[in-house]
């Protein structure tokens, strides 16, 4: 039986384009910073048109609105405040991708709001409840295993598992918090092993300890060093293992 797998990244966080250019022919879906902690419209519409000439799907990386700390710190905000400010942000995208004649693809948190969602069934129900106002065709990348995806089964929107290429998984399959000096993997020939292992086996490693983890797509983050390198191995060890890397169907 084949083996599919999607590639994302986080895009369109930089001021300069040049990083996603270089990553996106190894990728085949994307997840556009859309002004909460990076981005405006004029880099979503550049980072639409990047994708549409690489064939790569469209998705929206709504986050925090803070970009001060890159929207990578739980913020104190009211849930209504942080619902419109979501809503906001994926509108955004969906809109530029309408103007070039696409659809929205998918929709995935940034940062703090995703950890935060991974773990909290509330926060996960108001990102639910704000995307099914939107659309409710809507997919939702999201932690495997975690509590956005039981929110997401309840709520009838469909939910895509997300694994990470790049990030360290704790015993309880969340993601080891970056204030540890361990919390991201560097060297390629590691990271490859966790790819092929997450594609293959559906499996990660904690230490000697071996995590069960069920994912559609894999992601690698554009802000980690040499990603560019990265993106390209990741795809072309899958390709060469056999693997069928689209976009979610």
């Amino acid at each position: 039986m084949t083996t599919v797998i999607d590639l994302n990244s986080d895009l369109g966080e930089q001021p300069d384009s040049a990083l996603d250019e270089q990553i996106m022919p190894y990728i085949t879906s994307c997840n556009i910073a859309c002004g909460g902690h990076a981005g405006d419209q004029s880099s979503v519409k550049r980072t639409i048109d990047l994708a549409i000439r690489n064939n790569v799907a469209i998705g929206a990386h709504p986050g925090f609105p803070d970009r001060e700390n890159f929207g990578r710190i739980v913020m104190e905000i009211e849930p209504s405040e942080l619902a419109e400010s979501i809503k906001e942000q994926v509108l955004l995208v969906k809109a530029q991708a309408a103007v070039a004649g696409q659809e929205l693809h998918h929709v995935k948190p940034h940062g703090a709001l995703y950890n935060l969602a991974s773990i909290d069934a509330g926060i996960s129900h108001l990102i639910i409840s704000t995307l099914l106002e939107i659309d409710p065709d809507t997919r939702l990348y999201g932690l495997s295993h975690s509590e956005t995806e039981k929110e997401a089964l309840k709520a009838g929107i469909t939910f895509i598992g997300e694994a990470f290429a790049d990030r360290k998984y704790e015993l309880d399959k969340t993601l080891r918090n970056r204030k540890f000096d361990d919390a991201m993997i560097h060297k390629e020939e590691e990271v490859l092993e966790q790819v092929e292992n997450l594609t293959f086996h559906k499996r990660a490693f904690n230490g000697e300890t071996e995590l069960q983890i069920d994912a559609r797509t894999i992601c690698l983050h554009s802000d980690t060093n040499g990603a560019v390198n990265l993106a390209k191995a990741i795809h072309d060890h899958l390709d060469k293992k056999g693997a069928t890397i689209i976009a979610v169907q």
